[in-house]
């Protein structure tokens, strides 16, 4: 299963790898990992989100190896949504009502718009977007793609999706 965590270390050397150590060690994979290491959480420590692949048995075994390797783990959650793909959207897209198409996409409950990043350099003039769908595989990404696409072609709307 994939997992998001949110933990915070101590702020020394070695923090880092004595927090990662135990991921391998249970068979993990990491997938991401964000490290703020200019900031600090009230309690002076670093954090730290990750992203990992683990077997569902072998989660609290490792929750519970770094707490006792002195790791606090604030946030743990499971994550739903497996595959996602970047699509480019260009023309009227504020004004054929963006909300609607994204709603059609997120109403599947397989699948989400979970980014979008707009351009609009003029009211009259053609804006550009791009957007990120997650889905909980991959056929049910390829289905919130084809959503996206009937959407886009009623509204005259141009999408570049990868290939």
């Amino acid at each position: 299963m994939k997992v998001s965590m949110s933990i915070e270390l101590k702020d020394i050397p070695g923090q880092l790898v004595l927090a990662l150590q135990p991921i391998s060690d249970f068979g993990g994979n990491i997938r991401s990992v964000v490290h703020h290491r200019d900031k600090k959480t009230p309690s002076g420590r670093i954090p730290l989100q990750l992203v990992l692949e683990i077997e569902d048995r072998n989660l609290s075994v490792l929750v519970e190896r770094l707490k006792e390797r002195g790791v606090n783990v604030v946030r743990i959650g499971e994550e739903r949504l497996m595959d996602s793909m970047v699509v480019l959207l260009i023309g009227h897209i504020v004004h054929s009502d963006i909300r609607e198409t994204i709603d059609s996409i997120d109403s599947t409950g397989f699948a989400e718009v979970v980014e979008l990043s707009l351009s609009m350099p003029g009211v009259d003039l053609k804006s550009s977007a791009s957007v990120t769908i997650s889905a909980v595989g991959t056929e049910e990404l390829k289905d919130a793609l084809a959503i996206l696409e009937a959407a886009a072609e009623k509204k005259g709307i141009m999408v570049i999706a990868s290939i």
